[in-house]
C-alpha cells in the first residue's frame, strides 16, 4: 500500500473527464483501492475517487468517521430531501464553499470482489456520496456551489 499524488483543480484536466465502469475485479483493483484510503487518510480526507490520484475508474472510498466503504462502479439510486453545507475537496485545496445536496441517498456499488452493496446514507455520508460520485463524472463542487465560505471561521 502506497499514497498517490493527488491531482489538483486547475492543473490536471484529468479531473473533469468521466470514469470507466471497471470490469476487472482483480489485485490491480485491490491495490488500487488500497492506495487511495492510504492516500486519503494522509490528507485527512473523508473521501477520494480514484480521478482524483489519476485514475479514470469508477470507484471511491469514504470514511466519515464510521470506517472505511469502498464503493466501486456506484449510482446513487435514491435521494430525498435536501440540505446545505458547507464542503471542502481534496483536489481543491484551500477552499470552501455551500453546495446544495439531497438529505439522503442510495446507492447501489459493487465490492472489491465484485459483489453487490447497498449503502444508505444521511447527513455528512449523503455529502461525501453526492461529492465523490461527482468526480466521476467530471464534476466538482465549485461547479455547483452557492457560497464561497473559504474566509469564514464557523464553516472551516
Amino acid at each position: 500500500m502506497a499514497t498517490r499524488k493527488i491531482l489538483e483543480f486547475g492543473r490536471d484536466d484529468m479531473l473533469r473527464k468521466h470514469s470507466r465502469a471497471v470490469e476487472k475485479f482483480d489485485r490491480r483493483l485491490w491495490t488500487l483501492l488500497d492506495d487511495m484510503a492510504d492516500t486519503m487518510y494522509e490528507a485527512d480526507g473523508a473521501g477520494l475517487a480514484a480521478v482524483q490520484v489519476g485514475v479514470l475508474k469508477r470507484c471511491v472510498v469514504i470514511d466519515v468517521g464510521d470506517g472505511l466503504i469502498e464503493l466501486v462502479n456506484p449510482e446513487i439510486v435514491a435521494s430525498e430531501g435536501e440540505m446545505i453545507n458547507a464542503e471542502g475537496c481534496l483536489s481543491v485545496p484551500g477552499r470552501r464553499g455551500t453546495v446544495k445536496r439531497p438529505e439522503r441517498v442510495t446507492v447501489r456499488a459493487q465490492d472489491r470482489k465484485g459483489r453487490p452493496v447497498e449503502v444508505k446514507g444521511e447527513g455528512f455520508l449523503t455529502m461525501a456520496l453526492c461529492h465523490e460520485l461527482d468526480h466521476l463524472d467530471g464534476v466538482l463542487y465549485v461547479d455547483k456551489m452557492i457560497e464561497d465560505v473559504t474566509d469564514r471561521e464557523e464553516d472551516v
